[in-house]
Protein backbone atom coordinates (compact mmCIF):
# COMPACT_ATOMS: atom_id res chain seq x y z
CA UNK A 1 0.00 0.00 0.00
CA UNK A 2 1.32 3.44 -0.89
CA UNK A 3 1.96 5.76 2.03
CA UNK A 4 -0.20 8.56 0.67
CA UNK A 5 -3.32 6.36 0.67
CA UNK A 6 -3.52 6.41 4.49
CA UNK A 7 -5.09 9.83 4.84
CA UNK A 8 -6.31 9.84 8.42
CA UNK A 9 -5.96 7.85 11.64
CA UNK A 10 -8.68 7.96 14.28
CA UNK A 11 -8.09 6.60 17.79
CA UNK A 12 -11.33 5.91 19.65
CA UNK A 13 -11.19 5.73 23.45
CA UNK A 14 -14.27 3.90 24.70
CA UNK A 15 -15.54 1.66 27.48
CA UNK A 16 -17.58 -0.19 24.86
CA UNK A 17 -15.40 -0.68 21.75
CA UNK A 18 -17.67 -3.54 20.68
CA UNK A 19 -20.29 -0.90 19.85
CA UNK A 20 -18.25 -0.10 16.71
CA UNK A 21 -18.04 -3.65 15.29
CA UNK A 22 -20.96 -3.46 12.88
CA UNK A 23 -20.48 0.21 12.17
CA UNK A 24 -16.91 -0.22 10.89
CA UNK A 25 -18.01 -2.98 8.54
CA UNK A 26 -20.73 -1.12 6.67
CA UNK A 27 -21.16 1.53 3.98
CA UNK A 28 -18.64 4.32 3.35
CA UNK A 29 -16.67 3.74 6.56
CA UNK A 30 -15.92 0.15 5.55
CA UNK A 31 -14.95 1.39 2.10
CA UNK A 32 -12.62 4.01 3.56
CA UNK A 33 -10.94 1.35 5.70
CA UNK A 34 -10.61 -1.08 2.79
CA UNK A 35 -9.06 1.57 0.55
CA UNK A 36 -6.58 2.62 3.25
CA UNK A 37 -7.98 6.15 3.35
CA UNK A 38 -8.90 5.72 7.01
CA UNK A 39 -7.37 3.84 9.94
CA UNK A 40 -9.56 3.43 13.03
CA UNK A 41 -8.05 2.12 16.27
CA UNK A 42 -10.42 1.08 19.07
CA UNK A 43 -8.89 1.43 22.52
CA UNK A 44 -10.68 0.09 25.61
CA UNK A 45 -10.35 2.65 28.41
CA UNK A 46 -10.88 -0.05 31.02
CA UNK A 47 -7.58 -1.75 30.15
CA UNK A 48 -5.74 1.34 31.41
CA UNK A 49 -7.30 1.25 34.88
CA UNK A 50 -4.83 0.59 37.69
CA UNK A 51 -7.66 -0.48 39.99
CA UNK A 52 -7.56 -4.22 40.72
CA UNK A 53 -11.16 -4.51 39.54
CA UNK A 54 -10.50 -2.28 36.50
CA UNK A 55 -12.96 0.25 37.83
CA UNK A 56 -13.33 3.40 35.73
CA UNK A 57 -15.99 5.33 37.66
CA UNK A 58 -16.57 6.72 41.15
CA UNK A 59 -19.03 8.84 43.12
CA UNK A 60 -18.85 12.58 42.43
CA UNK A 61 -17.58 15.05 44.99
CA UNK A 62 -20.42 17.22 46.33
CA UNK A 63 -22.92 14.42 46.78
CA UNK A 64 -24.50 14.76 43.34
CA UNK A 65 -26.40 11.90 41.73
CA UNK A 66 -24.75 9.69 39.14
CA UNK A 67 -21.20 8.49 38.62
CA UNK A 68 -18.13 10.18 37.15
CA UNK A 69 -15.41 8.65 34.94
CA UNK A 70 -12.18 8.62 36.91
CA UNK A 71 -9.25 10.57 35.45
CA UNK A 72 -6.40 8.04 35.66
CA UNK A 73 -7.56 5.52 32.99
CA UNK A 74 -8.47 8.29 30.56
CA UNK A 75 -5.21 10.14 31.17
CA UNK A 76 -3.13 7.04 30.52
CA UNK A 77 -5.19 6.12 27.43
CA UNK A 78 -4.71 9.58 25.96
CA UNK A 79 -0.97 9.56 26.66
CA UNK A 80 -0.60 6.13 25.06
CA UNK A 81 -2.30 7.35 21.89
CA UNK A 82 -0.19 10.50 21.74
CA UNK A 83 3.11 8.62 21.72
CA UNK A 84 3.41 8.80 17.94
CA UNK A 85 2.96 12.58 17.94
CA UNK A 86 0.58 15.46 18.71
CA UNK A 87 -3.09 15.07 17.75
CA UNK A 88 -6.35 16.88 18.52
CA UNK A 89 -8.26 15.27 21.39
CA UNK A 90 -12.03 15.56 20.96
CA UNK A 91 -14.53 14.91 23.74
CA UNK A 92 -18.19 14.43 22.84
CA UNK A 93 -20.45 16.25 25.30
CA UNK A 94 -23.76 18.18 25.20
CA UNK A 95 -21.74 21.13 26.50
CA UNK A 96 -19.60 21.27 23.35
CA UNK A 97 -20.00 23.25 20.14
CA UNK A 98 -22.54 21.75 17.77
CA UNK A 99 -21.12 19.49 15.07
CA UNK A 100 -21.28 21.00 11.59
CA UNK A 101 -20.08 20.21 8.09
CA UNK A 102 -17.39 22.88 8.48
CA UNK A 103 -16.02 21.10 11.55
CA UNK A 104 -15.95 17.80 9.66
CA UNK A 105 -14.16 19.45 6.73
CA UNK A 106 -11.57 20.94 9.08
CA UNK A 107 -10.86 17.64 10.84
CA UNK A 108 -10.92 15.58 7.64
CA UNK A 109 -7.46 16.94 6.78
CA UNK A 110 -5.87 15.92 10.11
CA UNK A 111 -3.38 13.06 10.08
CA UNK A 112 -4.50 11.77 13.50
CA UNK A 113 -7.47 12.53 15.74
CA UNK A 114 -8.27 11.08 19.18
CA UNK A 115 -11.93 10.71 20.15
CA UNK A 116 -13.08 10.34 23.77
CA UNK A 117 -16.39 8.54 24.21
CA UNK A 118 -17.59 9.63 27.62
CA UNK A 119 -19.90 7.60 29.80
CA UNK A 120 -21.62 7.88 33.16
CA UNK A 121 -22.77 11.39 34.13
CA UNK A 122 -19.49 13.01 33.06
CA UNK A 123 -15.74 12.57 32.86
CA UNK A 124 -13.58 14.19 35.51
CA UNK A 125 -13.26 17.90 34.72
CA UNK A 126 -9.48 17.79 35.11
CA UNK A 127 -9.17 15.60 32.01
CA UNK A 128 -11.10 18.22 30.07
CA UNK A 129 -8.73 20.92 31.29
CA UNK A 130 -5.50 18.96 30.85
CA UNK A 131 -5.99 16.97 27.67
CA UNK A 132 -9.09 17.88 25.65
CA UNK A 133 -8.56 20.30 22.75
CA UNK A 134 -12.12 20.39 21.44
CA UNK A 135 -15.59 19.52 22.76
CA UNK A 136 -18.33 18.63 20.29
CA UNK A 137 -22.08 18.06 20.67
CA UNK A 138 -24.56 16.44 18.27
CA UNK A 139 -27.34 18.70 19.50
CA UNK A 140 -29.47 19.76 22.45
CA UNK A 141 -30.05 16.29 23.89
CA UNK A 142 -28.25 13.73 26.04
CA UNK A 143 -27.12 10.22 25.07
CA UNK A 144 -25.94 7.41 27.35
CA UNK A 145 -22.43 7.62 25.96
CA UNK A 146 -20.22 9.14 23.29
CA UNK A 147 -20.05 6.08 21.03
CA UNK A 148 -22.89 7.17 18.74
CA UNK A 149 -21.47 10.69 18.50
CA UNK A 150 -18.05 9.26 17.61
CA UNK A 151 -19.62 7.13 14.89
CA UNK A 152 -21.35 10.17 13.42
CA UNK A 153 -18.02 12.02 13.39
CA UNK A 154 -16.15 9.10 11.81
CA UNK A 155 -18.77 8.65 9.10
CA UNK A 156 -18.70 12.38 8.35
CA UNK A 157 -14.92 12.56 7.87
CA UNK A 158 -14.62 9.15 6.17
CA UNK A 159 -16.67 10.16 3.12
CA UNK A 160 -14.44 13.23 2.66
CA UNK A 161 -11.26 11.19 2.30
CA UNK A 162 -9.70 10.81 -1.14
CA UNK A 163 -11.04 7.86 -3.10
CA UNK A 164 -13.90 6.96 -0.75
CA UNK A 165 -16.76 8.44 -2.75
CA UNK A 166 -16.80 7.29 -6.37
CA UNK A 167 -17.18 10.97 -7.34
CA UNK A 168 -15.96 13.50 -4.75
CA UNK A 169 -17.92 16.27 -6.49
CA UNK A 170 -21.02 14.60 -5.04
CA UNK A 171 -19.90 15.82 -1.61
CA UNK A 172 -19.45 19.33 -3.01
CA UNK A 173 -23.20 19.61 -3.55
CA UNK A 174 -24.19 18.17 -0.16
CA UNK A 175 -26.15 20.21 2.33
CA UNK A 176 -23.97 22.68 4.28
CA UNK A 177 -20.91 22.24 2.03
CA UNK A 178 -21.42 25.75 0.63
CA UNK A 179 -23.39 27.04 3.57
CA UNK A 180 -26.82 26.09 2.22
CA UNK A 181 -29.10 23.06 2.13
CA UNK A 182 -28.91 20.69 -0.81
CA UNK A 183 -31.25 20.68 -3.80
CA UNK A 184 -33.98 18.08 -4.61
CA UNK A 185 -32.78 14.98 -6.49
CA UNK A 186 -34.56 12.67 -8.96
CA UNK A 187 -33.81 9.38 -10.69
CA UNK A 188 -35.63 6.92 -12.98
CA UNK A 189 -38.47 6.37 -13.71
CA UNK A 190 -39.39 9.70 -15.29
CA UNK A 191 -42.93 9.45 -13.91
CA UNK A 192 -43.79 7.88 -10.57
CA UNK A 193 -47.23 7.94 -8.90
CA UNK A 194 -48.19 10.80 -11.18
CA UNK A 195 -45.16 12.85 -10.20
CA UNK A 196 -42.85 13.90 -13.06
CA UNK A 197 -39.15 14.77 -13.04
CA UNK A 198 -38.74 18.54 -13.69
CA UNK A 199 -38.30 19.23 -17.40
CA UNK A 200 -35.08 21.23 -16.90
CA UNK A 201 -33.34 18.11 -15.53
CA UNK A 202 -34.30 16.17 -18.65
CA UNK A 203 -33.23 18.84 -21.13
CA UNK A 204 -29.47 18.31 -20.99
CA UNK A 205 -28.61 22.03 -20.68
CA UNK A 206 -26.00 21.95 -17.92
CA UNK A 207 -26.06 25.72 -17.43
CA UNK A 208 -29.80 25.76 -16.83
CA UNK A 209 -29.56 22.64 -14.64
CA UNK A 210 -26.96 24.35 -12.44
CA UNK A 211 -29.12 27.47 -12.19
CA UNK A 212 -32.12 25.32 -11.23
CA UNK A 213 -30.11 23.47 -8.55
CA UNK A 214 -28.79 26.72 -7.05
CA UNK A 215 -32.26 28.29 -7.05
CA UNK A 216 -33.80 25.21 -5.41
CA UNK A 217 -31.06 25.10 -2.77
CA UNK A 218 -31.57 28.78 -1.93
CA UNK A 219 -35.36 28.34 -1.75
CA UNK A 220 -35.08 25.31 0.50
CA UNK A 221 -32.57 27.08 2.75
CA UNK A 222 -34.74 30.21 2.94
CA UNK A 223 -37.85 28.26 3.95
CA UNK A 224 -36.27 25.69 6.29
CA UNK A 225 -33.00 27.16 7.57
CA UNK A 226 -33.06 30.96 7.04
CA UNK A 227 -30.38 31.25 9.73
CA UNK A 228 -27.87 29.84 7.22
CA UNK A 229 -28.47 32.82 4.93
Amino acid sequence: MCWFLVMMKISVLSLFPEAFTGFLNTSMVARALQKGALDVKLDDIRTYSRDKHHQTDDYPYGGFAGMVATPQPLWDAIKANLKEGPAPVIYFTPQGRRLSQKILLDYATEAHVILICGHYKEIDQRIRRLAVSDEISLGDFVLSGGELAAQVFIDGVARLQTGVLSDITSAHSDSFYHGMLGFPCYTRPEVFMGQTVPEVLRGGNHGKIEEWANAQAKLLTKTRRPDLL
